[in-house]
C-alpha cells in the first residue's frame, strides 16, 4: 500500500535555502498583491462610478504584460538574473508606494490609477519569466515540478484569500491601507532575491530587444515539443475557460442575485481552490517521467470537467440544488487538472530548453497563460449570446478533448516526451 505522506505535495525543493527563502517570502508576497489587485477596480469604481473605466484595467494590463513579458523574457537571457530580479522587485515596490501616495492625497484622477497600473504590470511581467527561469539553477530538474507545484499553490491559494481579506478591509480601512500592506508584504522579496548567489546566463550573451524576441520565438519553432506546450494551454484556456460566464449562470442559471451571491462566489472560487487543492496533493507530480503525456491527460480532464460543468449548468433551469454543488465540483477537478498541467509545462520549459533562451520561452509562457483566458472572455461571451451559456461552456470544453488529442496526433514526439536532464539541442 502507498505511503499516504507520498500523495502529499514534495517538499524537497524547500530543502534547498534560496527556493525555501523565495517561496516564504511568495506566501506573504502573494497576499500583499491580490489587496492591489482587488483595490485598484474598487478604487477606479469609486471615483468614475462607470464598469467601462473598470473593464480599462484589462487593457491597460494586458498590453505591458504582452510587451514586457516577451522583452522582459529577452532581457533575463542577457543580464545576471539576480539583477534583474533586484531591479524589478524594486520597481514593484516603488509602484506599489505610488499607489499607496495617490490614495492617501485623494487624488481622483482614473488615468494616473490605470497609467501606475500599466507600470506595475509592466515590472511584474519582466519579474515573472526571470522568477521562473532562475530556478533550474537553484534545483535539480527531477525536483523542478514539485516546485512549480508548491509556487503555483502558493499563487492560488493567494487568488483565494487576497480578494476575500481585501473587500472586507477596504469598507473599514479604505484603499491606501491595502497599498501600504502590499508594499510592505514586497519587502519580504525583496530579501530573498537579494541573497541569491549571482545568476549570469550560460552560453551566447545577447542583445535584449526585437531581434532577440525574434531568435526566442524562432527557437520553438526548431523544437516542436516545446512548441506544443503552448499549443495545447492555448486550445484548453482558450476554449475551456468560462469565467466570462460565471455572472450569468450565477443569475440565470442558478437563481442567484444579479448583483453577486453564493453562487456567483463559489463559481468564482472554484478553479482556484481546485487548484490549491491539487498543489497540497501533487506528490505524485514528481514520480512523472512521461512529462508530455501528463500535460495531455491533464488537459482532457480539463476539458471533460468543462463538459461536465456545462452539463450540469444546463440542467440547473433557474433552480440551484445539488446541481450547483456538481458544477462547483466539475471546476475544482479542473482546476486540480490545470494545476498539475501547468506544472508540468513550467518543467518542461524549465528543463528542455538551454539555458539561453529560458527567460524568453518563459516570457512567451507568461503571455500565453494571461492572454488565453482574455481570449476566452470575448470568445465565451459572443458564443453565449448565440447558443447560451451551458452550451457554449459544455461545448468549449468538447473543443479542448478534440483539440488536445488532434495535437497529439500531429505531434507524437510530444507525447512521448520524458523528463530530460540535458537540455534539447
Amino acid at each position: 500500500m502507498a505511503n499516504p505522506r507520498s500523495l502529499l505535495a514534495d517538499t524537497r525543493p524547500l530543502e534547498n535555502v534560496h527556493f525555501r527563502r523565495l517561496w516564504l517570502a511568495n506566501i506573504v508576497t502573494v497576499i500583499g498583491a491580490q489587496l492591489t489587485v482587488v483595490a485598484v477596480p474598487a478604487q477606479i469604481y469609486a471615483m468614475t462610478g462607470a464598469s467601462a473605466y473598470v473593464g480599462l484595467t484589462g487593457v491597460f494590463g494586458l498590453v505591458p504584460l504582452v510587451i514586457f513579458g516577451l522583452w522582459g523574457g529577452a532581457l533575463a537571457d542577457a543580464m545576471d538574473r539576480r539583477t534583474v530580479l533586484v531591479c524589478t522587485t524594486l520597481g514593484l515596490i516603488l509602484t506599489s508606494a505610488l499607489f499607496w501616495a495617490q490614495a492617501v492625497s485623494g487624488a481622483s484622477n482614473v488615468w494616473l490609477l490605470l497609467g501606475l497600473f500599466s507600470v506595475q504590470q509592466a515590472f511584474f511581467a519582466v519579474n515573472q519569466p526571470t522568477r521562473s527561469a532562475v530556478l533550474p539553477k537553484l534545483l535539480p530538474p527531477e525536483q523542478l515540478p514539485a516546485a512549480n507545484s508548491l509556487n503555483m499553490t502558493v499563487m492560488q491559494a493567494g487568488a483565494i484569500a487576497g480578494p476575500l481579506v481585501g473587500g472586507a478591509l477596504i469598507p473599514l480601512l479604505g484603499f491606501s491601507w491595502l497599498y501600504l500592506a502590499d508594499t510592505v508584504t514586497l519587502l519580504a522579496t525583496l530579501g530573498a532575491v537579494v541573497a541569491l548567489p549571482r545568476l549570469p546566463v550560460e552560453g551566447v550573451a545577447i542583445t535584449p530587444g526585437l531581434r532577440s524576441v525574434i531568435d526566442g520565438l524562432a527557437y520553438l519553432k526548431g523544437h516542436p515539443v516545446l512548441l506544443m506546450s503552448f499549443v495545447v494551454d492555448i486550445i484548453a484556456m482558450v476554449f475551456g475557460m468560462p469565467r466570462a460566464l460565471f455572472p450569468e449562470m450565477a443569475h440565470t442559471s442558478f437563481g442567484g442575485p444579479t448583483e453577486g451571491g453564493l453562487a456567483f462566489a463559489l463559481l468564482f472560487a472554484a478553479i482556484p481552490a481546485g487548484a490549491v487543492i491539487g498543489g497540497i496533493f501533487s506528490g505524485w507530480v514528481s514520480r512523472v517521467e512521461r512529462q508530455g503525456l501528463a500535460v495531455i491527460s491533464c488537459v482532457i480532464v480539463w476539458g471533460l470537467a468543462i463538459v461536465g460543468f456545462g452539463v450540469a449548468t444546463g440542467l440547473a433551469q433557474g433552480s440551484p440544488g445539488v446541481f450547483l454543488w456538481i458544477a462547483v465540483g466539475m471546476l475544482v477537478v479542473g482546476g486540480a487538472a490545470d494545476m498539475a498541467s501547468a506544472a508540468f509545462r513550467t518543467s518542461m520549459l524549465q528543463t528542455a530548453a538551454k539555458d539561453e533562451v529560458r527567460g524568453r520561452l518563459q516570457g512567451v509562457f507568461i503571455v500565453v497563460v494571461a492572454g488565453g483566458p482574455r481570449v476566452a472572455d470575448v470568445a465565451h461571451g459572443a458564443s453565449a449570446a448565440m447558443v447560451g451559456t451551458a452550451a457554449t461552456a459544455a461545448g468549449g470544453g468538447v473543443l479542448v478533448v478534440v483539440g488536445t488529442v488532434v495535437a497529439a496526433l500531429l505531434v507524437p514526439a510530444f507525447v512521448r516526451y520524458r523528463l530530460v536532464r540535458q537540455p534539447l539541442t
